[in-house]
């Protein structure tokens, strides 16, 4: 089982907000190339896991919104494959009752990014709302939504300030996105402390060096199996981010340099990081029933595969996109 944790979905870039679009749109000019976060580009490039999670965002800070409507639309027509995290601002008015309208969508976890959002993770009525989640046994998806704008507070997204949430409720599952970039040490030592605290690895996996030194940092300090795969699509697929993984230990070919123990890295792309979070789903029941191809077989035959059976549409399934 191959689970992609961190993956988002939108109808328009409009909806990450003004700064972020225009950030986006630059990037796409420059160097990025295309930029597609479309139902249809989701569909294609997962393909080659067993299942995904689909986040939604939302930021009054920077006018941005996902709604939680159409992530809950979109994991409905193929609940097999797929779960869906509401999109959370703590700081708005009605966050309480965004929480309460996810909880009904059948949403099964939040998203919140204190830079994006702009306040500290231990804000009062951030607070209130992890209680919540606590007491609805709902994990805490933890982001920075890239690329960054000038309106967001980068002073709070460093992961050392979750430790007395972490504290303060112990049991509440909290997943830090993309290794606590570019905070990774700090991450890790959260991730060591506390029982609940995972991270995945979105987003580093596209920078080699960084995963390299990481999950080296990961093994000596033990929290290996507290790591959890993500690819951050649209910015990465899964594909990509698994070969990258497998392909980490090219540095050390001729050198004496320490290797990653390739058993680590099939726990991380092999985990099932639902479990772990206390998330039941149909994914496990598809998965248990047998599927046709099992990415996770795949993945052991070679890395390679799985890029090209990323890019064959043919076995995906004809959703037709959102933002067609």
């Amino acid at each position: 089982m191959i689970i992609d944790l961190n993956t988002n979905i939108w109808s328009s870039l409009d909806q990450l907000g003004r700064e972020m679009a225009e950030r986006i749109r630059r990037n796409q000019a420059a160097h990025w190339g295309q930029f597609e976060a479309s139902a249809g580009a989701h569909e294609r490039a997962m393909s080659c896991v067993s299942g995904a999670a689909v986040r939604g965002f939302r930021s009054d800070l920077l006018e941005a919104s996902i709604p939680n409507e159409l992530i809950a639309e979109f994991v409905a027509r193929d609940p097999a494959r797929r779960i869906g995290v509401a999109g959370i601002d703590p700081m708005s008015d009605d966050a309480d009752d965004q929480l309460s309208a996810a909880i009904a969508l059948g949403l099964v976890g939040i998203t919140i990014s204190p830079a994006c959002q702009g306040f500290h993770p231990t804000h009062s009525a951030a607070m209130r709302i992890y209680e919540r989640c606590d007491e609805a046994s709902l994990p805490i998806f933890v982001t920075m939504l890239e690329p960054l704008t000038p309106s967001a507070m980068l002073e709070f997204g460093r992961p050392s300030l979750w430790d007395e949430v972490a504290r303060s409720f112990p049991k509440l599952p909290i997943v830090i996105s993309q290794l606590g970039h570019p905070w990774i040490d700090e991450a890790l030592v959260l991730l060591s402390k506390h029982q609940n605290v995972y991270a995945d690895i979105a987003g580093v996996a596209s920078r080699p060096w960084q995963l390299y030194n990481a999950l080296l940092a990961a093994s000596a300090d033990g929290v290996m199996g507290k790591l959890m795969f993500g690819s951050g699509f649209p910015h990465d697929t899964p594909a990509k981010a698994i070969e990258m993984l497998y392909s980490v230990n090219g540095f050390t070919h001729g050198t004496q340099m320490p290797s990653i123990p390739r058993s680590q890295i099939r726990g991380i792309v092999e985990r099932d990081s639902l479990a772990c979070l206390g998330i039941e789903s149909e994914i496990h029941h598809q998965d248990e029933g047998g599927h046709p191809e099992t990415p996770a077989k795949t993945q052991e035959a070679s890395p390679v595969v799985l890029a090209s059976h990323q890019g064959d549409s043919s076995e995906s399934p004809t959703v037709p996109p959102d933002d067609a």
